[in-house]
């Protein structure tokens, strides 16, 4: 039995030494880099909690990252002081978050956004708005907190889904502002 064990290793290792070789040849090859742009942000229009009609339109030439929350979870909650922070920090240079409430209360809305004092501007995320962020990620939102990073030329920087910290958030911010390479 360990006599028919060591063929079969051997034979297993004379068939795929040749593919691994094979394999590696391939990775020694140059790779052809060709320039790709990124795709346009997802499309979206609504009024905000605190009145203001935002649209992909309305914000161009503007970076900003649409952010989807939820007053309920506890990650979220814990991103809004640095968020709030970096809004401050980045408004008069062209940036800002865009709160979109996901699965939450409209009528509680106005007291959760004075309360935590967010000083960006939060939308109710409706259906239209889900499906064409949605689009971006294989199983669409489903889980928050979820990122949009959105640069000034109005392309899809990065999608990201889970917490940030504060220097996470200040690095995907800083992306967003860099000139767009033409």
């Amino acid at each position: 039995m360990q006599l028919f064990r060591s063929i079969l290793i051997a034979g297993a290792l004379a068939i795929t030494t040749p593919a691994l070789h094979a394999l590696d040849a391939e990775a020694a090859k140059p790779v052809q880099k060709t320039a790709m742009k990124t795709p346009l942000a997802p499309q979206f229009s609504a009024k905000s909690m605190q009145g203001t009609l935002l649209s992909t339109q309305t914000l161009a030439g503007k970076a900003y990252i649409v952010n989807f929350f939820g007053s309920w979870c506890p990650y979220c909650r814990k991103e809004i002081p640095d968020m709030v922070a970096l809004q401050e920090k980045y408004e008069k240079k062209g940036f800002t978050f865009i709160g979109m409430a996901y699965k939450d209360n409209e009528q509680s809305m106005p007291d959760f956004i004075r309360e935590h004092g967010i000083n960006y501007p939060v939308i109710m995320a409706d259906e239209a708005i889900l499906y064409s962020f949605g689009r971006q990620i294989p199983e669409g939102v489903r889980s928050v907190p979820t990122l949009f990073a959105i640069s000034r030329d109005g392309r899809l920087v990065s999608v990201i889904i889970g917490a940030q910290t504060k220097e996470e958030f200040e690095s995907i911010i800083l992306e967003t502002l860099k000139k767009p390479v033409r």
